[in-house]
């Protein structure tokens, strides 16, 4: 599975706190974005977070980041508590047995090192080209066409 980190929903964290019967007084939180993180499940929401705290559901994907799923990092977030730096996204990219080996070994897919500073700092629009500088690739010099030489 994936998630999507640079799609903006129609959605701010306040909406999606009301959904879930919570409630937060800090603008920060409340106007805080919420991005797409992709087609599959939309209702269920991701938190991507530096490590901070004992969240349950919680799984460290680096030694600075971690996705937890549940709605005790909410709460926390909700009431100034959460972790430092988090983003929401609702939905998941998946592919089926094998589907992501494959595309990786075909090169559809250019992956890059888990970065703290473009997850969390590094404006949305900016970050697909973030990413590719970080193993080298200027994105503007990739074709949008294909064909045969």
């Amino acid at each position: 599975m994936g998630i999507m980190v640079n799609r903006l929903s129609d959605y701010r964290l306040g909406d999606v706190l009301a959904q879930m019967s919570l409630r937060s007084d800090l603008p920060e939180v409340t106007d805080a974005p919420v991005l797409i993180g992709g087609p599959v499940q939309p209702e269920r929401g991701f938190v991507l977070h530096t490590p901070h705290g004992g969240w349950d559901s919680s799984f460290r994907i680096s030694e600075s980041i971690s996705v937890t799923t549940s709605r005790d990092i909410l709460e926390a977030i909700a009431s100034g508590n959460g972790p430092r730096h988090a983003l929401v996204a609702l939905g998941y990219s998946g592919w089926s047995p094998g589907q992501i080996e494959h595309e990786l070994r075909e090169n559809a897919w250019l992956t890059a090192p888990v970065d703290h500073a473009i997850l969390f700092t590094t404006p949305l629009d900016e970050r697909w080209h973030a990413a590719a500088a970080l193993v080298g690739v200027k994105l503007e010099w990739i074709s949008p066409y294909a064909g045969n030489a």
